[in-house]
C-alpha cells in the first residue's frame, strides 16, 4: 500500500469499500466476542427500561396505529427516559423484539438490546477508514481506523446499549457528509440534513456540531466569501439549507415524545441538560461533585488513557498541518493559488475535535461521566494521527530506499509497529474497560497513586458473578451498591446470577454485600461493616493488583 500524497483528494474505489466493510464487520465480530463477561452499566439499566416500553408501542402499532397514535398513547409508552432523545433506545428495543423475541439470534437478552450500538459504534471505523484514505492515504486511513478501534475506552463503550459511542459515530458520519457535499454535490447535502437530523436525536452532543461547519465555512471560504458579499452574491453550502430544512422534521418525527407540546418539552430537554446534575468524580486524590471544576480534567484524562503512540502520531499529524499551512500561505503571497483542499480538510478535522473538547474549557460544566463525554473527539485525533503515520512513513521510506524490499515493506511494517501495542492495551483492558489507564501515568497502579477515578456505573459485577452465585445463600438477596436494579435484572434475566436471587438497594437483609470502588463512597462500605460485623471481603477482584470491586457475605 502506498503511503500517498499529503494533499489533495483521492478517489475511492470498490476495494476501499471493502477495506472499510471488513474493518466495521471484524470490530462487531469482536464485540460480539467479548461482550459476555462485561456487566451491565447503570445507565444501559434505565435504556433497557425505555427500550421495553417502546418496543410495546410499535408493537401497538403494527396491530392498531389508530390506537397508538392517540396523544395519550404515545405519551404514555414514549415518557420513560424522556429527558435523552430516542433514536439509539428505538433500535434497542427493536432488535430485542426482532433478533431475540422473535428469531433468538443472540443467547442473551441484553445482547439483543446492545447489538444496535455496536453496529453503530463499528461504523466508526469504516468511516474513519474512508476520510482518512481520501485525505491521506488507504494505509495512513487503515492506520487512523484501528487507532480509534484500539483505545480502550472506546471498545468499551462501544459494547453498550448507551448513546456515548453512537453519537460519536454519527458525528463523525456527519461531518464527513458535509465535507463531501461542499463539492457541490446535491446527495451529500441531503444525507448531512437527514444524519444530522439522526444524530440530533441521538443525544445532546449534537447542539454544537453546526458551530464547527460554520468556522470551517469562514476560515476556509473566507476570502470567496467576502468576494461574493461585495458582488452581491452570497455562496453559502447547500448542506446548511438541509440542515436547517430536513433535520428539523428528521428530528421531530423521529422522537415520538415531542409530537405533542413541542415547544415545552423541548425546553424542558434542553434544561435538564444545561442544568444537569453533578455527579461525584475523583480527580488526583480529590472527590468533585460541584463546580469549579479542574480546568485539567479533561486534558489530563485524554493523556491518561489514550495510547502514548497515538497521541505521539496525532501530534506529528497536527505539527504536520501547521506546517502546510504557513508553506501556503508564503506561497498565496506570491502568486494566487486554487483553494487548497487539505487545508479545507485538516481545518474541519480540527474545528471539530476542538468543539467536542469545547465544554470543558469551562470550570462549571458538570464531570459526571468521565472520558465518555469527549469520546466524540477521537475520530478526529485518530485521523490526524493517520496523517503523523504517513509522514514518518513516508521520511522511513526514504531513508531505506537504498534496499528496494526495505522501502516498499517499510510502511507496513510500521504499521503493525504503531498498531501492535494499543490492540495489546485494548485486550488486556476487557472487562475492566473504564478502570485501564495508559502506561504513560504508570497504568492502573500509577493511576490509583494518583488518585485518578477507578471505576464508576456499577458495570463491574460482571466480573464477579460468579462470586455472586458462589457465595449467596439460597433465596436471599444481595446489595447490588452502584448497580442500577434495572442493570441487576437484565443479569438475572440473562441467567448470569441464580434466578432464586434478588437485588436489593438496602444493606439490612442481605446476605451478601457488592461494593464497587470509588473514594465519595467509603461511607457505604463503611455501613457494610457495621451491619455485617466483618470489615474482611469475602470475594476481591482486582485489575493489575488494585482492587476494583469486592463482596462481602454475612
Amino acid at each position: 500500500m502506498s503511503t500517498g500524497e499529503s494533499s489533495g483528494k483521492r478517489e475511492l474505489d470498490w476495494r476501499d469499500g471493502l477495506f472499510a466493510a471488513g474493518l466495521s464487520l471484524g470490530y462487531l465480530c469482536a464485540l460480539l466476542a467479548t461482550v459476555k463477561d462485561l456487566g451491565y452499566a447503570r445507565d444501559e439499566g434505565f435504556y433497557f427500561q425505555a427500550a421495553k416500553s417502546y418496543e410495546a408501542w410499535w408493537s401497538l402499532l403494527l396491530e392498531h396505529a389508530h390506537t397508538a397514535l392517540e396523544p395519550a398513547i404515545v405519551d404514555r409508552y414514549w415518557s420513560a427516559n424522556h429527558e435523552h432523545p430516542s433514536f439509539m433506545k428505538a433500535l434497542f428495543g427493536l432488535s430485542h423484539h426482532y433478533l431475540w423475541q422473535a428469531h433468538h439470534l443472540f443467547a442473551e437478552q441484553g445482547t439483543a438490546y446492545r447489538f444496535p450500538g455496536m453496529v453503530v459504534s463499528a461504523s466508526a471505523l469504516a468511516t474513519t477508514y474512508l476520510w482518512g484514505r481520501q485525505a491521506v492515504g488507504r494505509l495512513a486511513g487503515l492506520v487512523a481506523a484501528l487507532a480509534l478501534a484500539c483505545m480502550p475506552q472506546v471498545f468499551y463503550h462501544s459494547h453498550l446499549a448507551c448513546f456515548d459511542m453512537p453519537v460519536s459515530a454519527l458525528l463523525l458520519l456527519t461531518s464527513y457528509a458535509y465535507f463531501r457535499s461542499l463539492d457541490s454535490s446535491i446527495g451529500w447535502a441531503l444525507a448531512t440534513g437527514v444524519l444530522y437530523g439522526i444524530l440530533l436525536d441521538t443525544k445532546h452532543n449534537s447542539w454544537l456540531l453546526p458551530a464547527a461547519f460554520l468556522a470551517h465555512f469562514l476560515v476556509s471560504e473566507g476570502s470567496r466569501l467576502a468576494r461574493g458579499l461585495r458582488a452581491g452574491h452570497l455562496a453559502i453550502p447547500s448542506a446548511f439549507y438541509a440542515m436547517l430544512t430536513i433535520s428539523p422534521l428528521v428530528f421531530y418525527a423521529s422522537w415520538p415524545w415531542i409530537w405533542h407540546d413541542t415547544a415545552r418539552r423541548l425546553a424542558e430537554y434542553a434544561a435538564f441538560h444545561l442544568g444537569h446534575e453533578y455527579y461525584n468524580m475523583e480527580f488526583l486524590g480529590h472527590t468533585y461533585w460541584k463546580p469549579p471544576m479542574p480546568r485539567l480534567y479533561a486534558w489530563l484524562m485524554t493523556l491518561a488513557t489514550v495510547p502514548a503512540i497515538t497521541l505521539l502520531l496525532f501530534a506529528l499529524g497536527l505539527g504536520d498541518s501547521a506546517r502546510h499551512l504557513r508553506e501556503e500561505r508564503c506561497a498565496r503571497k506570491k502568486e494566487l493559488r486554487p483553494r487548497d483542499p487539505r487545508l479545507s480538510n485538516d481545518a474541519l478535522w480540527l474545528f471539530c475535535m476542538l468543539l467536542c473538547y469545547a465544554p470543558w474549557l469551562s470550570p462549571s460544566t458538570p464531570i459526571f461521566g468521565g472520558t465518555k463525554h469527549w469520546l466524540t473527539a477521537y475520530p478526529f485525533l485518530c485521523l490526524f494521527a493517520g496523517r503523523g503515520f504517513q509522514l514518518v512513513a513516508r521520511k522511513l521510506s526514504e531513508l531505506s530506499r537504498s534496499v528496494a524490499w526495505q522501502g516498499r515493506a517499510a510502511p507496513g511494517l510500521l504499521a503493525g509497529a504503531v498498531v501492535i501495542g494499543p490492540a495489546l492495551m485494548t485486550a488486556h483492558s476487557h472487562p475492566w474497560g473504564l478502570s485501564f489507564y495508559a502506561p504513560l501515568v504508570g497504568g492502573v497502579p500509577g493511576a490509583a497513586s494518583l488518585g485518578l477515578n477507578r471505576s464508576f456505573w456499577g458495570y463491574t459485577t460482571g466480573a464477579v458473578q460468579g462470586s455472586i452465585n458462589r457465595l449467596a445463600a439460597p433465596s436471599s438477596s444481595v446489595f447490588v451498591h452502584d448497580t442500577a436494579l434495572q442493570s441487576w435484572d437484565m443479569l438475572h434475566d440473562d441467567g448470569r446470577v441464580r434466578g432464586d436471587l434478588h437485588g436489593t438497594l438496602s444493606i439490612p437483609g442481605s446476605s451478601v454485600a457488592l461494593y464497587h470502588q470509588e473514594q465519595h463512597m467509603q461511607r457505604v462500605e463503611y455501613q457494610i461493616w457495621t451491619d455485617y460485623g466483618s470489615d474482611a471481603p469475602a470475594e476481591l477482584a482486582a485489575y493489575d493488583g488494585v482492587p476494583i470491586v469486592w463482596l462481602y457475605r454475612r
